[in-house]
């Protein structure tokens, strides 16, 4: 009876280990190759593509105790190298620490609107973009991007060209953030690969796919499309507001891109797992729609297929179970294997990659601490406002 009980056991290990191995080679194969990371703007698109006459366009930054960092960025904005005309507006979201006084100082051409307090049901980021659209006026694309990305030169150009070559109403890049710490080499790949892996870019980027995704820190939208979605306030209430703009973009017929950003950096500095922490859980468990039954569906998910391998390669080693060894194994390295190219991007050494299942915990328990603090009635915390009862 022992003997049977223990081959049952040794059999379900087995089935669990080759679950997880079944769920990696079906990520590989069938999930819109989320795991590459040759996705950039628009092939196809060269001088001879130029338009004739370049739109006009205003660069909208929402901010809100942003000192720090607009030193870095706005001259990147001001000095952007575009042919036509565009105009830089500092939407100030009741800032304390004299933000609105560093832009009057030090870039006068800077226009800079002050939203004043969110009114209810409005995520301070949203409410703060409307502020600069509306002061926008009659512009014919709007780039929405925030106070801590960088712009190459040329960014603007880019975006506007494949937005025209290619007929794109929302042209969204994946800003490149900062990994110069330990903690940000650990967890800031895994972070935009595990976007990836939620919203596969060549789903998103199909017409008529139901996928939609952006990155919120660097958006360029037709003025025209973002009217005909209902505008800002048709979205007011969202914490992942990027996704929920290229949702309504999208449901209203306009065309969408996203790729990885080879002209945006983010250069907002998360020294250490506290502060990454608190940037993954404030929005994880609103992508989970609020959700208990999806959390758990997460929970078990997220053990299954990155903690199930290591567990049965270690476990397959120490008992000396060939079968169990080689299925975790197998797992593992393909998992590794998907990830090698998002730490190509990031132009960290490979090896990193096998430390992923590491990382997917640590995410998870951002997850789980994120609905817990949504519970607290602390969801969504950024800068000193809380949106636990906003929508995704």
């Amino acid at each position: 009876m022992r003997r049977a009980w223990q081959a049952a056991t040794v059999m379900i290990v087995r089935f669990v280990a080759a679950a997880a191995l079944a769920a990696w080679v079906w990520l590989a194969l069938v999930r819109g190759m989320y795991w590459r990371t040759d996705i950039r703007l628009p092939s196809g698109v060269d001088p001879v593509t130029d338009p004739v006459s370049w739109p006009s366009v205003a660069i909208v930054v929402p901010a809100r105790d942003e000192v720090e960092v607009l030193p870095n960025t706005v001259p990147t904005l001001v000095g952007q190298d575009y042919p036509g005309l565009v105009r830089v507006i500092v939407a100030d979201d009741n800032s304390t620490d004299g933000t609105g006084e560093l832009i009057e100082s030090a870039w006068p051409g800077v226009e800079i609107v002050e939203p004043g307090e969110p009114p209810s049901g409005w995520a301070g980021k949203l409410w703060a973009l409307r502020a600069g659209i509306e002061a926008a006026g009659d512009v014919d694309f709007l780039l929405l991007t925030d106070a801590d990305i960088a712009h190459r030169p040329e960014s603007l150009r880019l975006l506007v060209r494949a937005a025209e070559a290619h007929r794109l109403d929302l042209v969204s890049q994946m800003a490149r953030l900062r990994v110069r710490t330990g903690w940000e080499r650990l967890l800031v790949p895994a972070f935009v690969y595990f976007f990836a892996l939620l919203f596969p870019f060549r789903w998103s980027n199909r017409d008529g796919s139901r996928m939609a995704a952006a990155a919120g820190g660097c958006d360029l939208v037709r003025t025209a499309a973002l009217r005909r979605a209902g505008g800002l306030d048709a979205i007011h209430g969202a914490v992942i507001d990027d996704v929920a703009l290229a949702r309504a973009v999208k449901r209203s017929g306009g065309r969408t891109f996203l790729g990885l950003g080879d002209h945006v950096d983010s250069i907002r500095p998360y020294p250490d797992l506290g502060s990454l922490w608190r940037m993954v859980s404030r929005s994880a468990y609103a992508q989970l729609r609020y959700s208990l039954l999806l959390l758990a569906g997460t929970v078990v998910g997220l053990a299954l297929i990155f903690l199930v391998p290591v567990a049965a390669t270690v476990a397959g080693a120490i008992a000396g179970d060939g079968w169990l060894f080689g299925l975790g194994a197998a797992a593992w390295l393909l998992m590794a294997a998907l990830y090698v190219p998002m730490q190509r991007y990031y132009r960290l050494d490979w090896p990193m990659a096998l430390l992923l299942p590491f990382t997917a915990t640590l995410y998870l328990g951002m997850t789980v601490d994120s609905a817990i603090e949504h519970y607290r009635g602390r969801g969504g915390a950024w800068k000193g406002r809380t949106y636990a009862n906003h929508k995704p």
